[in-house]
């Protein structure tokens, strides 16, 4: 049908399906939804609006969108393990807004995890609405070893006195002591946030602690690491709503009207698809095997000397400083990308370098994890890495193993 009404997108959908048919997604944001997914997301859900909540909607004919919109919500909690859950954010840094919309007024102080050391956009930083709107402190990692500072984020969160803290981020390898954040934010009596945008998958498999005992409030991105559609979710702790018994209704008000019109239904059928996938043993299987092969690629890397920020990782992300190998990261994405393995240019933390220009690369095991590709498969990757970052006369032969090993790994 589509090929019939509008060739030119048709053909450019299946060229980057070939792409990715051919290549290996290893940036660690991406993963690969499964055809029960793609197909709610796709549905004829997406032709209506369905402004207001489940039961208190402001048009007609929502009857089942009420109850797709519920089935979403009650499986959030269920894994999780929350009260509440706003299934209806357009993506993870809508939800983060709705958070400061609820919680804030302009010009009180957030603090949160700088970008170069690896935090989000969201959490401060100075050219986004989060560090424009409001008065934001960022922490960061030791120089040394490159792991959060925890005792440097008590003395500043005394110092500033924030209203708001985040924890989460989207370039550090090792796992959240959300207790440690837990008491930071209760010495100054602070709002606790953990956006789990990158770990929301690894939490319900049980590789990473979840934050849910700690926070008041959690925000999510659903691809990434749980393998949904793009979209996001705002949940409130129990620990939440004894600090606060309005808080899910305030988080309500900040997305609809406060910031959102009509949620996409159809983005949310798909939300609740990829939770009830997640609620399965196979998905903890899963979660736990993108550990093992984070953790044996970072095994391998090293052997080739490649510098690991933090020695290593506890995740499903490796950060790489390149500068022992005499090439910057935009060059060795692009190399890289040549071969078919994807991954991204990034700052490393006290980066010399400018963020167009860095001088590492992330990667990830999400999304090849889901074709299927285990510690096996980690061990011949880490060898092309080293094979083409070494030398540009290694792309043309990489990118033919590559090719033969995705035949062996079709997608979803």
């Amino acid at each position: 049908m589509l090929k019939k009404t509008d060739s030119q997108i048709a053909k450019l959908i299946e060229k980057e399906k070939k792409r990715q048919e051919t290549s290996l997604e290893m940036i660690p944001s991406e993963n690969h939804t499964s055809l029960a997914v793609r197909t709610a997301l796709g549905s004829i859900l997406t032709d209506k609006y369905a402004e207001g909540y489940p039961g208190k909607r402001y048009y007609a004919g929502l009857e089942f969108y009420d109850q797709i919109e519920t089935f979403c919500q009650e499986r959030a909690k269920k894994l999780f393990k929350v009260p509440y859950a706003n299934v209806q954010p357009y993506s993870g840094s809508p939800a983060n807004q709705a958070v400061y919309f609820a919680l804030l007024s302009p010009g009180d102080t957030v603090m949160g995890m700088s970008l170069p050391h690896g935090g989000h956009l969201t959490h401060g930083w100075k050219v986004n609405f989060s560090g424009k709107c409001y008065k934001a402190v960022q922490y960061g990692v030791n120089k040394k070893t490159g792991l959060l500072d925890y005792n440097e984020m008590f003395k500043m969160a005394k110092r500033h006195n924030p209203k708001l803290i985040w924890v989460g981020a989207t370039a550090y390898p090792r796992i959240f002591d959300w207790q440690k954040f837990a008491k930071i934010a209760d010495s100054v009596g602070a709002y606790l946030a953990a956006d789990i945008a990158h770990i929301a998958g690894l939490i319900v498999a049980g590789v990473h602690p979840s934050p849910a005992p700690f926070v008041y409030i959690i925000t999510t991105t659903t691809h990434k690491t749980l393998r949904g559609p793009r979209g996001g979710m705002i949940m409130v702790t129990e620990r939440g709503l004894k600090k606060d018994p309005e808080l899910g209704a305030k988080i309500d008000k900040a997305v609809f009207p406060g910031l959102q019109g009509g949620p996409h239904e159809n983005n949310i059928a798909a939300i609740a698809v990829c939770l009830e996938e997640a609620s399965k043993p196979a998905f903890k299987k899963y979660g736990r095997q993108i550990v093992k092969n984070a953790k044996v690629l970072a095994q391998e890397l090293l052997k080739y000397d490649f510098n690991l920020i933090t020695g290593g990782t506890d995740n499903h992300l490796i950060l790489i400083d390149l500068r022992n190998k005499g090439i910057f990261g935009k060059e060795a994405q692009i190399r890289l990308e040549k071969t078919g393995i994807t991954v991204n240019k990034n700052t490393i933390p006290f980066d010399p370098n400018p963020p167009f220009n860095p001088s590492g690369i992330r990667l990830g095991t999400p999304a090849i994890t889901t074709r299927g590709m285990k510690e096996k498969e980690m061990q011949k990757i880490a060898g092309w890495i080293n094979e083409v970052i070494s030398s540009e006369n290694s792309i043309k032969k990489v990118r033919q193993e590559v090719k033969n090993l995705c035949k062996k790994f079709p997608l979803p």
